[in-house]
């Protein structure tokens, strides 16, 4: 890990940066700022960034194999037109008898469900009504499974790279938990904790799962990812940022080799935000001698 480098790429500050997806077509990383209610698009190319509004909070937004996005908006599995700069009509809604609720992390799975979880309204940054909040699945067929609920925190989520394993992190277990996935019906079952976080790790929030198996995870008030291996329940390293708010992290760049990790400002006092002025950015960590996958993207 001597060789291990963090570069600030993407530089507007966000109030809670979130779930980065990276587009290999034009080298593009896709992200949200959660309480802005935006969706960020910036190309690393051309080192731009363009963005839309979504009108209300926006917990994830993922590629769709029919074109443009779908995205976890307020209660609402939405349709995003990029192109036209516009959210368009609702594809699902959930939560409804908990109207102050909304999404927040999501990813899709290999055959192209998508999974996202609900949360209820913070009072302030991980502060809120406990388990309040569910984990859904939306399948192609824009059918929406429920498959638990008393969730805090929905936050991480991958599979395994033989697609038998579901990972998930509810932030307030302060532990990564693993399920028996089977990719044919998309049901988990068998829920196990693999990792724990250790006092002065931070809150685990977004992750991603390397080739290997091994899981990266953003540590929220922790200013860290670490790396995990889930068959041991071994830290294997940890990537130390320059701002405590780090959310969520996503592989991409040449062959998958680079880890991009999104950060939060919001929360932070005035002191602290001159003692991390990055608080907020989007980061770059290289040379971590692994790689990551793309990105599935929504089969509806």
């Amino acid at each position: 890990m001597s060789s291990v480098k963090v570069e600030c790429v993407v530089k507007e500050s966000c109030e809670v940066g979130e779930g980065p997806v990276w587009e290999e077509s034009d080298q593009s990383l896709l992200f949200v700022d959660i309480t802005k209610k935006k969706i960020h698009r910036w190309n690393s190319a051309a080192n731009s960034i363009r963005s839309m509004d979504t009108g209300d909070m926006v917990g994830c937004v993922l590629p769709r194999r029919s074109g443009g996005y779908v995205a976890g908006v307020g209660r609402h599995f939405v349709a995003v037109d990029w192109l036209a700069q516009s959210v368009m009509s609702s594809l699902a809604e959930v939560d409804q008898d908990k109207p102050t609720n909304r999404f927040n992390d999501g990813k899709v799975d290999p055959v192209g469900r998508l999974f996202a979880g609900t949360m209820a309204t913070e009072t302030s940054p991980a502060v809120l009504e406990k388990n309040q909040g569910s984990l859904f699945s939306l399948t192609s067929d824009l059918k929406v499974v429920k498959h638990f609920d008393q969730v805090s925190i929905s936050n991480g989520l991958d599979w395994s790279p033989d697609h038998t394993t579901f990972y998930y992190i509810d932030s307030l277990r302060f532990s990564v938990d693993a399920f028996h996935y089977d990719i044919h019906t998309g049901t988990i079952s068998e829920r196990r904790v693999v990792y724990k976080l250790q006092e002065d790790e931070g809150i685990p929030d977004g992750m991603s799962v390397d080739v290997k198996g091994n899981l990266w995870v953003a540590c929220y008030n922790g200013g860290r990812v670490l790396n995990i291996d889930p068959n041991t329940g071994v830290r294997l390293s940890t990537v130390l940022l320059p701002v405590t708010k780090t959310t969520s992290c996503c592989f991409g760049g040449a062959s998958y080799s680079d880890l991009y990790v999104t950060s939060a400002s919001l929360g932070l006092t005035a002191a602290e935000k001159g003692q991390q002025p990055q608080a907020g950015c989007v980061f770059k960590v290289t040379g971590l001698g692994v790689n990551g996958f793309p990105p599935n993207s929504f089969a509806g």
